[in-house]
């Protein structure tokens, strides 16, 4: 008895002590290609490239079939990855240091930040704080000297070659030495939490595989890039086999993504290296295969084995880490936590806006422009213009009808989600070019539509359709006669009874335009005496429209006759007419002559083009026409009409 009540005793005692559950935390490995297209594996469809490594991966975790990038090219969406913040807040939107401006371009791109911004914590800053051993393998691009790695958390850092050579024992594009120090990293901090980024310069153009991969895949699209990409799967292979072997793998949070979309065009001395079929476009582009990528999470013995169709962005990776870390994120993060996602069975029950902001001109041929995804409905506003496009990805995923026209509602309504968005993260816009060259422009982006391109047999037989485009897109010119200004509506000076600027973000036009003596005017400077289109960018409700309208400067005037858009907020840019202009300053006002209804419209923004010699008008803000292509082949992982 004596026994048993001291047993008693200390079992009552220890039960009032309390016990901590002491979980190990996880690591984390990214595995981050560089510039891989959506369906590049044979996970996501591929049929003539091997990626067996990758592929195994995918059965071992979540594959993501809507994920994106932050932005369609390397530091912007690098930036967002390593921060949780948007390359629009980071003013990180384009590669760094980007295309630079010249004169085939419409409008000149915003000062960047030519690093992380001091102060943004990145995913190693937050774990290193928690005791993880930090590691960067790989490409960087987002800061030189003082803005490396090691200078935003990371303990290491090992940037390899990029371009080692062909026949390297490092791998055509240095990835197999990638992956070497990678494993080594591991055994190195194998008894403490640790996360590794290792950031892969494959299958980056310029492409160099060793001769022998070449020769096996001869009959793959673009030999070479197959080759890389195998060479790819294979170094992923080794760095998830030292955590088998190492006994880490089920407690290793592994992401698999690509940066961006694949390039789909010629690009230096290359062919095109893949294609994106069915997305539309490719690296560089805001329609899918610039900004899609293929996404693999694998945590065993937590994350079941599933496919996740919900759209995410890899800069969810940020507050995901941070849950799974148990680290209290950052206070601004602008994405989201996957692991209701990742961990829970029901799907969201709110439906998820994800935003774009993408200032540039790309080498690949993109125009700049701003994206809106609600739900299956995605907006593209092309900066130039203010022309907009409106798909639905669930019945389209190759985008290939615009809807702008029978959903003017929607159109109004998501732009103005998209604008308002844009302000809140300070997204910096882009100005007038006073160089502007119109046939340079004709030429790289009216006369050829790159984002229409189809596959052929093989890459190399698509080199000579894009020859002559490509010479004209690489002209760094920076002088042109044809000299732009833009003229928005904020900046009128308005006399008026009704009409004003109205300024929320679902409207930034000039609105309750409802008298005939309310005018607007702009004092402006001209860089060049001459004749001068206008285009204005106007939006009038069904049954509104049928008014006249008077362009006029001190020499010269011009009229048109408002057309209706459906709404008053779907506004659609209209060459209208000519104005002379004088060499310096200028006023240009306009005035309605006649009201035909219950309002005349509603006016975002005049656009004055130069002209060299005056001629027949004709409108430059039309969908460029399609381009003549060959057909897609059996190498395509869906046929051509899906």
């Amino acid at each position: 008895m004596p026994r048993l009540f001291i047993s008693l005793f200390l079992g009552a005692l220890l039960a009032l002590v309390p016990v901590i559950a002491q979980e190990t935390p996880p690591n984390f490995v990214i595995l981050l290609a560089d510039d891989l297209g959506i369906n590049d594996l044979g996970c996501f469809g591929r049929k003539d490239q091997n990626t067996p490594n990758l592929d195994k991966l995918a059965t071992e975790g979540a594959r993501f079939t809507s994920a994106y990038a932050a932005a369609s090219v390397c530091s912007a969406s690098r930036a967002a990855l390593l921060t949780g913040q948007s390359p629009a807040r980071l003013n990180i939107t384009t590669f760094l240091p980007g295309r630079s401006d010249r004169a085939s371009h419409r409008l000149m791109a915003p000062i960047l930040n030519n690093n992380l911004p001091v102060g943004v914590q990145t995913i190693a800053e937050l774990l290193k704080a928690k005791g993880y051993a930090t590691g960067a393998v790989g490409k960087w691009h987002l800061g030189g000297k003082g803005h490396q790695p090691t200078d935003h958390g990371f303990d290491e850092y090992f940037a390899g070659k990029a371009n080692p050579g062909a026949e390297s024992p490092m791998g055509g594009k240095g990835e197999l030495g990638h992956a070497d120090y990678a494993v080594k990293f591991i055994e190195r901090n194998k008894a403490k939490p640790f996360f590794l980024y290792l950031a892969f310069d494959n299958p980056h153009i310029p492409l160099a595989a060793p001769a022998k991969g070449i020769e096996a895949n001869a009959k793959a699209f673009h030999p070479t890039y197959a080759a890389l990409v195998e060479s790819l799967d294979v170094a992923c292979g080794r760095v998830l086999q030292k955590l088998e072997d190492a006994g880490l793998a089920k407690n290793t949070v592994v992401i698999f993504a690509s940066d961006n979309g694949g390039v789909h065009v010629s690009e230096l001395k290359e062919s095109p290296p893949t294609f994106n079929a069915p997305s539309r476009a490719g690296k560089g582009f805001l329609y899918e295969g610039g900004i899609r990528t293929p996404l693999i999470i694998r945590y065993p013995g937590h994350l079941a084995s599933k496919v996740i169709a919900e759209p995410v962005v890899l800069g969810d990776l940020t507050s995901t880490f941070c849950a799974l870390a148990k680290i209290t994120p950052p206070s601004i993060q602008d994405f989201q936590d996957l692991s209701p996602i990742l961990f829970n069975s029901k799907p969201r029950a709110d439906t998820r806006v994800l935003c774009w902001h993408q200032p540039h001109y790309m080498n690949q041929g993109s125009q700049p422009g701003g994206v809106i995804r609600e739900g299956d409905w995605k907006l593209i506003e092309f900066y130039e213009t203010g022309r907009m496009e409106l798909f639905n990805l669930a019945k389209d995923p190759s985008e290939t009808l615009d809807l702008a026209a029978e959903e003017p509602a929607r159109v109004a309504a998501m732009r103005g989600k998209l604008e308002a968005w844009r302000r809140s993260v300070g997204a910096k816009p882009m100005v007038a070019n006073p160089q502007f060259n119109r046939s340079l422009w004709d030429e790289c982006f009216v006369k050829f539509d790159p984002t229409l391109i189809k596959a052929a047999a093989t890459s190399e037989a698509m080199r000579p359709l894009q020859a002559d485009w490509r010479k004209v897109m690489n002209d760094a010119s920076t002088e042109g006669g044809n000299a732009l200004i833009y003229l928005e509506a904020k900046d009128a000076q308005v006399k008026a009874t009704k009409m004003h600027y109205e300024e929320l973000p679902q409207k930034d036009t000039l609105g309750f335009w409802v008298n005939v003596e309310d005018t607007a005017s702009w004092k402006f400077v001209a860089p060049l005496a001459g004749k001068y289109r206008v285009t204005v960018l106007q939006g009038c409700g069904k049954g509104n429209g049928g008014s006249t309208v008077s362009v006029e400067t001190v020499a010269s005037k011009c009229e048109f006759v408002v057309e209706e858009t459906g709404h008053f907020q779907r506004f659609v840019p209209r060459e209208i007419g000519q104005v002379e202009l004088t060499a310096g300053d200028n006023t240009l006002t306009i005035r309605p002559l006649k009201k035909a209804k219950s309002a005349i419209m509603d006016l975002r923004r005049v656009i004055l083009e130069r002209i060299d010699q005056p001629g027949p008008m004709r409108s430059a803000f039309m969908k460029p026409p399609a381009v003549k292509t060959i057909s897609l082949t059996a190498f395509l992982p869906y046929p051509e009409t899906e």
